[in-house]
């Protein structure tokens, strides 16, 4: 293979590496419209989708390893590969998050709501964003922006820690909330996963273009 060839396939695989965050930063978006609405159908279509992303996730991995077997590429091109192994694998974990608030919204069915969601999209939004700008990030070489997306993780914390706190105070209040205020507890515990797994993005971002592995988690404690 030429080092033409080779730069295609390198570009390819990080083609592959966005395509595959751009259907998880969809599901993740339609996971909360379908909870907002309480559209079920929606909700089983998310839960059916999650295959989708399984199987894309490990048609990448194939290919990134089959070039690193083949091609033995340099330290520069190699940190590439190991980034975009490294990335997919977080992407197909926050799919499965996503998942995961497709099935509690299945679970939740037509019971009414405790309160308006408010917090929770809220969470979702930012999450979303974070994923966004982490693979952003990536495309453009951009160790500053990666170093950033910290910052909104402990948003997503604080958000978390708030629906925490108010649904506590539900069923703490009646007894009778206490199964929807944990499926909800659920959803908020998926976000704040999806954003820390933005976090570790942008940590292989860093590593990708520095060489060097830097922890960018800031802790709440």
């Amino acid at each position: 293979m030429t080092r033409v060839v080779f730069e295609k396939e390198l570009r390819d695989l990080q083609d592959q590496m966005l395509l595959l965050g751009s259907m998880v930063e969809k599901t993740i978006t339609r996971s909360i419209e379908a909870l907002k609405a309480r559209d079920l159908a929606a909700a089983k279509q998310i839960v059916a989708d999650d295959e989708k992303i399984d199987l894309k996730r490990f048609e990448i991995e194939e290919k990134g390893i089959d070039i690193i077997a083949t091609q033995q590429p340099m330290a520069s091109d190699l940190r590439i590969i190991i980034a975009v192994l490294s990335i997919i694998t977080e992407l197909e974990r926050m799919g499965d998050h996503a998942e995961g608030i497709g099935k509690v919204t299945i679970l939740l069915g037509d019971e009414p709501p405790l309160k308006p969601l408010v917090d929770i999209p809220r969470m979702a939004e930012k999450a979303t964003s974070m994923l966004r700008r982490s693979l952003t990030a990536f495309v453009e070489r951009n160790l500053e922006a990666a170093k950033m997306i910290p910052a909104e993780d402990s948003e997503v914390d604080q958000l978390y820690d708030q629906v925490y706190r108010e649904l506590l105070f539900f069923m703490l209040q009646d007894p009778k909330t206490i199964t929807r205020a944990t499926y909800l507890l659920w959803i908020a515990h998926n976000l704040e996963r999806i954003a820390d797994r933005a976090t570790n993005i942008a940590e292989r971002v860093v590593f990708m273009i520095t060489g060097e592995y830097q922890q960018l988690h800031i802790s709440k404690y």
